[in-house]
């Protein structure tokens, strides 16, 4: 059982983040630093998500990581194609309209830092979409926060119940934080 003897920070202002962490039973602070999310294009999507993890966690290693400083970075994958956060509701509209009726593949890159120490890993799950009408979509995006969210969904809201399936993989890395093997990677530490 992991015995938590260091501080830890999360830097995510992810709400989803933040309660799987409490759901953990980690006592825990939130810190935020800016930090460019670009890429290389040639990188693969867990790449991707491993190397935002890593920049993010680079934001953090100046001020001598006296605690574990855990970052993420959760992306959507479909056909090749990298489905961020969308910039508005047609935007939304156009990712959900995708995703309906087809599989994708959510991937969450994680990164602990502490000291000089930096240790990376990500974890991807295959979400099965069932079809959605027009109107479910609309309903979503009308009540919902799609825009903080890759993809434009949490598996957690109420399209998640209507939409997904069936997920191959974990139900947590889809939220944006694979808590199975963060708790194997904090007990490392």
């Amino acid at each position: 059982m992991y015995q938590q003897s260091l501080p830890i920070i999360l830097a995510s202002k992810s709400p989803r983040r933040q309660e799987l962490l409490s759901a953990m039973n980690l006592d825990f602070k939130v810190m935020l630093k800016e930090v460019d999310e670009s890429y290389p294009a040639e990188l693969l999507p867990a790449d991707i998500a491993v190397y935002i993890a890593e920049k993010k966690a680079a934001a953090f290693a100046e001020d001598g990581r006296e605690a574990i400083i855990i970052t993420a970075d959760t992306i959507v994958a479909y056909n090749d194609e990298i489905l961020g956060k969308p910039a508005d509701a047609k935007h939304a509209r156009e990712m959900l309209s995708k995703l309906s009726g087809t599989n994708h593949q959510v991937y969450t890159g994680v990164s602990l830092g502490y000291g000089d120490k930096l240790y990376s890993f990500y974890d991807r799950t295959e979400v099965f979409f069932n079809v959605l009408t027009d109107a479910q979509i609309a309903h979503y995006i009308s009540n919902y926060n799609p825009f903080d969210k890759a993809g434009a969904y949490g598996i957690q809201d109420w399209i998640g119940l209507i939409a997904v399936e069936k997920i191959i993989g974990s139900y947590t890395n889809v939220m944006g934080l694979p808590t199975e093997k963060l708790y194997r990677a904090l007990s490392r530490f």
